[in-house]
Parts: structure tokens; sequence; C-alpha cells
């Protein structure tokens, strides 16, 4: 089997693929400084539940945006699988297709992988939006290149900023309000959140699509790509498992 390694800034998602079907997938906190014997024990128990073993892992593929958790995941590899994982971003991993930006490198490997998942089960061109930590919104052109796009504060972030900064505005779940103007904090709050991403999701693609000439379709992804994609036509498409499906076209496209 796969397992492909999702390292968020939030969360890390090993999931273990049998040729390109979904195994099953585990999470864990996102942290820099977990060594590679607390991933191996932590993995091992995860997978025991589910009836299966570390030795059923025969490759690995990783894609980080936290450049401090891949020292101690590669030597989770060595140690556990006995393997040399592939990451994107590393010289000798095939995207498939080249970054059309000013500076390659910069781009976060799961806007990357996002972008090379995309076309292949939607065509091109198109928009990718991911409801992460960030809320991304990246350009895949026809021929599959990410070809740039649009970072802004996640919705998670936003709802942190205003109950940290403002002291009588408390922490609230995300959900749809029942009306748009409030008439209580509560209210207020979860219209400006709710409505007010919608918003800036809706305008931003207008303004892509003006830019780029043309009526792009968008593949939603990301914990919250659900409740927000239900309310607005401008989301075509919502693919919670974007990134681990790219990471399994990657690998095995340098598998061949």
């Amino acid at each position: 089997m796969l397992l492909a390694i999702d390292v968020g800034n939030t969360n890390i998602t090993f999931a273990a693929f049998s040729g390109k079907s979904l195994v099953n997938e585990w999470r864990i906190a996102t942290s820099g400084t977990r060594t590679a014997e607390e991933y191996g024990v932590w993995l091992s128990q995860s997978m025991a539940l589910d009836d299966l073993k570390l030795i059923d892992i025969k490759d690995v593929i990783i894609g980080t945006v936290v450049p401090g958790a891949l020292f101690n995941l590669k030597g989770m590899c060595k140690r556990y699988f006995g393997c040399t994982p592939l990451v994107i971003g590393e010289p000798n991993v095939d995207l498939g297709m080249t970054p059309q930006i000013d500076n390659p490198q910069e781009a976060g490997a799961d806007r990357l992988v996002d972008a090379v998942a995309a076309h292949s089960k939607y065509g091109g061109p198109l928009i990718v939006l991911d409801f992460g930590t960030a809320t991304t919104l990246d350009v895949v052109d026809e021929q599959g290149n990410y070809a740039g796009g649009i970072i802004a504060p996640g919705v998670n972030l936003s709802l942190d900023a205003l109950h940290s900064a403002a002291a009588k505005l408390p922490r609230i779940a995300i959900e749809k309000p029942k009306q748009v103007i409030g008439k209580n904090t509560l209210e207020c709050m979860q219209s400006g959140i709710f409505w007010g991403y919608i918003s800036m999701i809706e305008g931003l693609i207008n303004r892509i699509r003006d830019e780029y000439g043309l009526s792009l379709k968008t593949v939603a992804t990301g914990g919250l790509a659900s409740l927000f994609g239900r309310h607005t036509e401008y989301i075509d498409y919502i693919d919670k498992d974007l990134t681990l499906s790219g990471l399994v076209e990657i690998f095995h496209k340098n598998k061949v």
C-alpha cells in the first residue's frame, strides 16, 4: 500500500491507498516537534484499530507546508517503512506540470498538488478554492499548469482574530445564520463570517474570470467546502479528498 501524508498548518492527514483506492485515513494535530518515534507509534496504533499494520505500507509520498515537520516524517519512513519518501517540491519529483509564476519555489505544496488533482479529475481551465488555515483561490490553465492565485485569511483564523482582539465577542461556531441582518451579537458575527466569506469568494471568482477572460469552473476543497458550497452557485464541484488524490496521482506519475 501507499501512504500519502498531507501536512497542513493545522492537521496532518495520513491516508493509506491500495492502487488509487482509499483504504483509510487518520488525522493528528500538526507539530514541528513531534519525533519520528511518536509518529510511528501513533500511526501503528491508529492503523491497528482498522486491522492494518505498518508492514502493509511499501511506499510513501509527502506534501507539506510545514518544513519543520518534514525531517521527522522522513525519519519515520526510514525507520518504520524502510523507504525514502517522495516529497513534493524536491527536484526528483515530477509534478507533470510547470508553475507559471514568478518564483515557483514559493508555491505551497498543497496548492500545486491540488492543481494536479483538479486538472486530472475536472479538466481545465478552472479555479481551485481551498478552505484551509488560509482561504486560497488558484487558477489552473488549460494544460494543467498552476497559473497563480490568491491567499486570504482562513475562516477560523478570522474568527480567532475577532475573539482575541475584541473582549466582548465570543468564540462561535461557523454556520449559516437565519437572516443577514443580525439581531444579537451571535447572529451578527455569524452573518459577518458566513455571508462575508460567501461575498468574498463570489467577488474574487468574478474578478479572476474577468482577468482570465473565461468563465472558469470552480472546485472547492477543505473542511468548510460543503457548508459554503451549498449556498453559492459559484462552486461547481466539492472534493474533500482533492489533495490526497493529487498526492496519489503524482506518486504514480513518478513510479511509471
